[in-house]
């Protein structure tokens, strides 16, 4: 099958969900003898769109935009719609709420099939102005009607499309990523001033939906003797957010801001952290947090539907969303309850072993594209042959 990607700002990936998922399935994909290309953003991949290049067999198209917030996203999805309408593939994957708002030019080829993945409802992220929250929901409600299948991240979003539009969904949730090798001296992690097992980690993008300050306001009251707080992450058209919470830990000796971490260096700091916690008040399903578990990693999070589908049944903790107070008499347990939140992360390990597998994905999603691409061919030879018995018909 001929696959085109749209919505994922390019690979390989630096930051973000969609980027790291689209690196793990679509080279999977290729491997089985299909063909993918993946519609980027130049801003991001820093090529032009007359330079095509090569990802372990996608191929990866740059397409021009303006280095505008939402502006881009929103040029480079359209100019992708509209390439992989003139190329005709049999199918186009829009990935995320905001490039699906042009589910509706690929249906211009009827051969072309078109599937979207939501992995959050992005239209209540805190970064977007009204205007553009306006767009995404309109691109939810284009993905409801022209989108041949949605895909969804976690249960709570199948329910949401369930409820509010009584559309189907199909439920595929993601996977963590396979961490290499790192430094077994915790030689980084020193650097930094962090001694193993000895601190709590945020990992994620540092935006107001992900609440860092939340577990910042948590830390400085319970002041825990002996521990850290490691704030690791990118900064995504937030900075005054971003600079408001810096300027709070920069006098606070126990508060790490790590900035970006990739490969080793995360790795190693992710494995050497005592508690990952994410106190966001909304996520799809967080690849981040999947891969502490599946590293081994206790976690404390707030106690929205993604989380719970996550860590409940004794898999880690969870605290009211939003609520300080909440959140530091379960810091505070935590801290104190090493054995009960080592037998947690046991669970939580294994529970990701079994359950959450990008071959598993990449196969699933597979099936739905082979679903759609032969109920297609069905109906290309069904009016081949109504047309041919009408000619006979004729003579």
């Amino acid at each position: 099958m001929k696959i085109a990607v749209i919505g994922a700002k390019g690979l390989p990936p630096k930051q973000g969900g969609i980027e790291h998922y689209c690196a793990e399935v679509y080279p999977r994909m290729v491997e089985q003898g299909h063909s993918v290309d993946l519609f980027a953003r130049s801003s991001y991949t820093d090529c032009s769109w007359q330079d095509p290049y090569d990802y372990k067999g996608v191929q990866v198209i740059s397409l021009p935009g303006l280095h505008l917030r939402g502006v881009d996203a929103f040029i480079t999805s359209a100019l992708g719609a509209m390439a992989a309408t003139a190329k005709k593939y049999d199918i186009v994957h829009f990935h995320a709420l905001g490039p699906s708002l042009f589910t509706c030019l690929p249906k211009i080829s009827n051969s072309t099939k078109v599937v979207v993945t939501c992995q959050g409802l992005d239209w209540q992220r805190a970064k977007w102005g009204s205007f553009s929250t306006r767009i995404i929901k309109m691109g939810e409600q284009a993905a409801v009607r022209f989108a041949d299948e949605i895909i969804v991240v976690s249960e709570a979003l199948s329910t949401y499309f369930s409820q509010t539009y009584a559309r189907k969904t199909i439920y595929i949730p993601n996977a963590p990523a396979n961490y290499g090798e790192s430094d077994p001296n915790f030689g980084y992690g020193t650097q930094l001033g962090l001694k193993q097992g000895r601190y709590i980690l945020f990992l994620g993008r540092l935006v107001p939906e992900k609440r860092p300050d939340l577990l910042v306001d948590a830390f400085c009251d319970l002041n825990p003797v002996g521990w850290k707080l490691v704030l690791a992450g990118g900064v995504s058209d937030t900075k005054s957010f971003t600079s408001s919470l810096l300027e709070k830990v920069a006098n606070n000796r126990n508060i790490v801001f790590a900035g970006e971490l990739r490969g080793s260096r995360l790795w190693e700091i992710v494995r050497g952290s005592g508690l990952f916690s994410l106190p966001s008040d909304l996520e799809g399903l967080p690849l981040a947090m999947l891969e502490a578990m599946r590293e081994g990693i206790p976690v404390l999070a707030s106690n929205i539907p993604p989380h719970q589908q996550l860590v409940s049944e004794g898999r880690g903790m969870l605290f009211e969303a939003g609520n300080r107070k909440s959140c530091i008499r379960n810091l505070d347990w935590a801290i104190h309850h090493h054995r009960e939140l080592a037998a947690m992360a046991k669970n939580a390990q294994r529970h990701v072993q079994h359950n959450y597998s990008w071959d598993r994905i990449t196969s699933e999603t597979l099936k739905i594209y082979k679903t759609l691409h032969e109920s297609e061919q069905v109906e290309i030879l069904k009016h081949n042959q109504e047309g041919l018995a009408e000619v006979i018909g004729k003579k």
